[in-house]
């Protein structure tokens, strides 16, 4: 995610003329195609980069988390088959435009500059989701270095809680437990008492990490060990970032392998602890609840978590594919990142339920109460080329600083309700509308068009291979799609977090957020429209549809017949024109 919150689009220096490609040697990494902002090294710096971008905390916090909500293992069924039906078509879709036209989405909706606020949509979902990212990366960070104090200061009510009250080992009547959780006995007055009772590592939470308060209301003041925290994940952005994008590549080496080694490690030290199977059991046992299926919450939930888990309809995709060769065969990479981050999903649910079975079974309880910068940084930069681009530290450590102020409100001991009043609004239904105009864009532009575009870099498919991406992007994506978006509004609930309820300013902040996202989308259209050419309305709709006159492939040896009569991106650069509204400037 943070690595996409960074890169947005891309401007790419002039080629050599058709006659001169070399389809196998152009499509190999090593050697850059564009001098100027440059390529991956190697394939692997890009697939690793990928997939570090799309597998996080999607995959680690929110997939187990609704998982858990929508019956344990038959949500696989529903997540399973939108990866297939939406997400992986999205993510062919982005991947494909940014390494065709070498363009983060911030420009690469030239293709269809009627909707280019599409990409200032994106843009402003990766600063959003990139400031409170960064926090719950604090929260991590935390953790990880408490972790080496012996012993752990959540394995007791220590002197940091109030036993008496709230902080317990085991709930203090016993018969409670499970009679309790199911509605059926425990129901006495004693019971309801130790349902307020938190678990140690519940109240620990509470207390020392987040030291929250009692609502949104009450913003108190700043938690610094989080702010510390914060200060240095943002620390460890700037100083990556600074080195560009082949150091980027060289450091997820380290940084995406390393947490599937951590999480073997952990499977294998959660399968040993007493208590593991019955989680297990519920995450893909017979204590799964296949009636939920029948609930469209579910197909809800299993749609947006795919979009959330593969980072489409953020732009970071299309950021990092626009640093491919042209060659690079973009297909078998969306293959690739579908199978390593549904396979991570499902590594961390065996890694999460096992713990999670074991303390249930330590505290006696059922499994079941147990419960994005690079973008930004190219955008700008990209934006003002001859100004910003030989001034990349300066450039990062400004917008890595202003990320981190922004920040400083969500660790606040009313941070935590912060984030979860950004989480709610800033992901689930509002990517999936992302995802629909994007495929309304993509019919706009042509299948067909589109289709031939891929085939320069991939080469010729067979028409059967096309039939169901064409089938994918025409109807079933977008119906689907439609459909959960429809009934995602028409069930919203309002953010709560817990039992605490939030204020009506916090909700009507939320859907301000919401109209900040998608007010991009018409002010744009009414811009290129007006500035477009064209003696009558309709004439100036129409040359809003088509594709601007630079868009196409950024080197001339790649452009063949199709795009012989493209205007040289750089030349545009060269005058001053802006890139938004002056490119739609037809005849």
């Amino acid at each position: 995610m943070l690595r996409s919150f960074l890169s947005f689009s891309g401007i790419f220096p002039k080629g050599q003329s058709e006659d001169q490609i070399d389809f196998e040697s152009s499509g190999r990494f090593g050697v850059d195609e564009n001098l100027e902002r440059g390529n991956w090294a190697l394939k692997a710096d890009y697939l690793l980069s990928v997939v570090g971008y799309t597998v996080g905390l999607g995959n680690i916090w929110r997939f187990p988390f609704l998982l858990h909500k929508n019956g344990g293992g038959a949500f696989l069924i529903p997540y399973l088959i939108m990866l297939s039906l939406a997400g992986l078509p999205m993510f062919f879709m982005e991947s494909s435009l940014g390494q065709f036209s070498s363009l983060g989405p911030g420009q690469v909706w030239k293709a269809v500059p009627i909707l280019q606020g599409l990409g200032i949509i994106m843009f402003v979902a990766s600063t959003f989701q990139g400031i409170y990212y960064n926090c719950i990366i604090s929260y991590c960070m935390f953790y990880l270095f408490v972790s080496f104090r012996n012993p752990l200061p959540w394995s007791d009510c220590l002197s940091w809680s109030n036993a008496n009250e709230t902080c317990y080992t085991i709930p203090k009547d016993p018969a409670c437990t499970f009679g309790f959780a199911s509605g059926g006995q425990g129901t006495s007055d004693d019971c309801k008492k130790n349902a307020t009772y938190q678990s140690r590592s519940e109240h620990y939470w509470d207390v020392v990490v987040l030291r929250r308060s009692g609502s949104i209301n009450e913003t108190g003041g700043i938690v610094w060990h989080l702010a510390l925290c914060l200060f240095l994940s943002w620390s460890i952005v700037l100083v990556v970032l600074c080195k560009g994008i082949k150091f980027s590549g060289k450091v997820v080496y380290f940084a995406v392998t390393f947490p599937y080694v951590a999480l073997i490690l952990l499977l294998i030290r959660g399968l040993t602890l007493e208590g593991a199977f019955e989680g297990i059991e519920f995450y893909i046992g017979k204590r799964s609840n296949f009636s939920k299926l029948a609930e469209p919450e579910v197909w809800k939930d299993a749609a947006s978590q795919i979009l959330y888990s593969l980072s489409v309809s953020m732009g970071g995709v299309t950021a990092l594919s626009s640093y491919n060769k042209f060659h690079n065969d973009c297909y078998s990479d969306t293959i690739v990142v579908g199978v390593f981050n549904s396979f991570t999903s499902l590594l961390i649910g065996f890694v999460i339920f096992s713990t999670l079975g074991h303390m249930a079974y330590a505290d006696q309880l059922p499994v079941s109460e147990i419960s994005q910068s690079e973008t930004l940084v190219t955008s700008i930069q990209d934006e003002f080329p001859t100004l910003l681009r030989k001034k990349r530290t300066q450039l990062v450590a400004v917008v890595c600083f202003v990320l981190y102020v922004l920040g400083l409100l969500l660790v606040t001991e009313a941070g935590i309700y912060w984030i979860n009043l950004l989480d709610h609004y800033c992901s689930g239904w509002s990517l999936i509308l992302i995802a629909v105009l994007e495929l309304i864009a993509l019919c706009i532009y042509g299948l067909n068009t589109f289709i031939k575009d891929i085939e320069m870099m991939i080469g010729r498919k067979h028409w059967l291979f096309w039939m169901w991406w064409r089938l994918c992007w025409l109807i079933v994506t977008p119906g689907l799609l439609t459909t959960i978006l429809i009934w995602s509004i028409i069930i919203t609930e309002e953010p709560a977090y817990g039992k605490i309820e939030y204020p009506t300013w916090a909700i009507v902040l939320g859907w301000l957020i919401i109209v900040f996202y998608f007010m991009w989308v018409p002010i744009i259209a009414v811009l290129v429209i007006v500035y477009s050419k064209g003696d009558n309305m309709c004439k100036k709709v129409i040359a809003g549809l088509k594709p601007a006159p630079d868009w196409g492939p950024f080197l001339l040896k790649h452009r063949g017949a199709r795009y012989e009569d493209q205007i040289d991106p750089e030349e545009r650069i060269k005058c001053g024109n802006l890139p938004t509204i002056s490119s739609s400037h037809y005849s």
